[in-house]
C-alpha cells in the first residue's frame, strides 16, 4: 500500500513540474511579447544566481563516503600491461 502513496505522491509530483514549466513558458513569451525584455533579463540573471546558490550549498557530505572506497580505474595488472 505504501508503494501505491509514494507513486501518486511522484506523479502529483510530476504534475506541478510540468505546471512550472508551462506556467514559466507562458511568462516568457508574454515577456518577449510584449517587450518587456529588460524585465526578462533580470529575471533569468536571479534564476541563474539563485541555482548556482542551490549548487553552492548542495550537501557534499556524500564525498567523504566516495573517498573511502577505492577509485574504480584498470585493475592493477592492465595498468603493468600497457608499459
Amino acid at each position: 500500500m505504501s508503494q501505491r502513496i509514494k507513486s501518486n505522491k511522484a506523479k502529483r509530483s510530476r504534475g506541478f513540474t510540468y505546471l512550472w514549466i508551462a506556467a514559466l513558458a507562458v511568462l516568457t513569451f508574454l515577456l518577449i511579447y510584449f517587450e518587456q525584455t529588460s524585465l526578462l533579463y533580470i529575471l533569468a540573471t536571479l534564476g541563474v544566481t539563485v541555482l548556482l546558490v542551490i549548487v553552492a550549498t548542495a550537501d557534499l557530505g556524500q564525498s567523504e563516503r566516495s573517498s573511502e572506497t577505492p577509485m574504480s580505474g584498470p585493475p592493477p595488472s592492465a595498468a603493468k600491461a600497457r608499459k
